[in-house]
């Protein structure tokens, strides 16, 4: 009974505390998609996919989110058309690469600083590598969530015989423009007829009627899957002593795997993760640490409900595989040659 009791209550702790999160992930992406015209900001990152990717890293820094709503937020990246390195890096990096997170990394490991810059150094560059790598996709519709497939602007033409006129598609349409029509498809809008963004012609009323009914939509879906992914890492977490993971971290490789593999299961917000690694600092290494606070945010078990959204099973394990590797071996040259 105890444990059940332990588990609701790290449950609700978790769900507290990734909510507010998710809120702000769907509350910038319903404000992206109904105030900015975001083509325009799309055509100023660069083309080259390296470069594209450590700029997706980087825009952490001026959208702080964590874990829980980074995923809206690249999903509308994908969906207005923006390189898929850019999309890849920021969902990676932005749960750690923003000054919140850097704040409350510095709070927890302040006698320590190198682990500060060296998660910020490493989680950019696991990023933009993954991004990078996942930009030699030339039509990533094949590894992405069949809404946000459709959403995604069409750039392949088709022969007469393949088109299909907008009007013989299922969905919700609205009318815009003489001649184009703008499709609304379940949380995503869709202009089928690609141009500017039809709301942003409408009265600041009108928008912002229409963002609060978008932030509904996106949270009734991605809010689901939050709550699912919780309730699972919850469970798991309960059913692992925590002794037993303390008698496995003394190598300098078992280490790593097990601060990894409890990243993984733990699923804490990457605002107040660094906190909860301090408690392992005397009986850890310093790169199974780093291992915990770089990968946890990238790929967690609560993360992966809400990949899913986004991504197709293959694409969600290509991420977790890729991320794991190269966190593993940085945290890994770190005990070998920091100490």
């Amino acid at each position: 009974m105890d444990r059940w009791n332990s588990g609701l209550t790290l449950f609700f702790s978790l769900l507290v505390e990734a909510f507010p999160f998710l809120l702000l992930g769907v509350t910038f992406s319903s404000v992206l998609l109904f105030f900015i015209d975001e083509r325009r900001l799309i055509q100023l990152i660069p083309k080259h996919p390296m470069l594209g990717a450590l700029i997706g890293s980087m825009i952490g820094f001026l959208f702080p989110v964590c874990e829980c709503g980074n995923v809206p937020v690249a999903r509308r990246l994908l969906v207005q058309g923006a390189p898929t390195s850019t999309a890849i890096g920021f969902l990676l990096a932005a749960p750690t690469v923003n000054p919140i997170v850097f704040w409350a990394t510095w709070t927890a490991f302040r006698d320590q600083p190198e682990i500060v810059f060296m998660r910020i150094g490493f989680s950019l560059f696991i990023a933009t590598i993954v991004g990078w790598v996942f930009s030699s996709q030339k039509d990533v519709r094949p590894l992405l969530n069949p809404a946000v497939a459709r959403a995604m602007p069409k750039v392949e033409r088709r022969s007469p015989a393949e088109a299909t006129s907008p009007l013989l598609q299922s969905g919700t349409f609205l009318i815009g423009q003489p001649g184009k029509t703008y499709q609304l498809d379940g949380s995503l809008l869709q202009s089928v007829a690609i141009g500017e963004n039809p709301v942003l012609s409408k009265s600041w009323r009108d928008r912002l009627r229409l963002v609060m009914e978008n932030i509904i939509l996106e949270l009734r879906e991605l809010g689901g899957i939050l709550i699912l992914g919780t309730a699972i890492a919850s469970l798991v977490q309960v059913a692992i002593p925590r002794d037993l993971v303390l008698s496995l971290g003394q190598g300098p490789i078992s280490s790593i795997v097990v601060m990894m593999f409890l990243a993984w299961i733990v699923s804490i917000c990457s605002t107040v993760d660094a906190f909860f690694a301090l408690s392992f600092a005397s009986t850890f290494t310093t790169g199974s640490l780093l291992a915990f606070l770089v990968f946890g945010p990238m790929i967690d078990l609560k993360n992966l409900a809400l990949l899913t959204s986004v991504f197709r099973t293959r694409a969600i394990a290509y991420l977790f595989i890729l991320a794991g590797q190269l966190a593993f071996l940085l945290a890994l040259l770190v005990n070998l040659y920091w100490g």
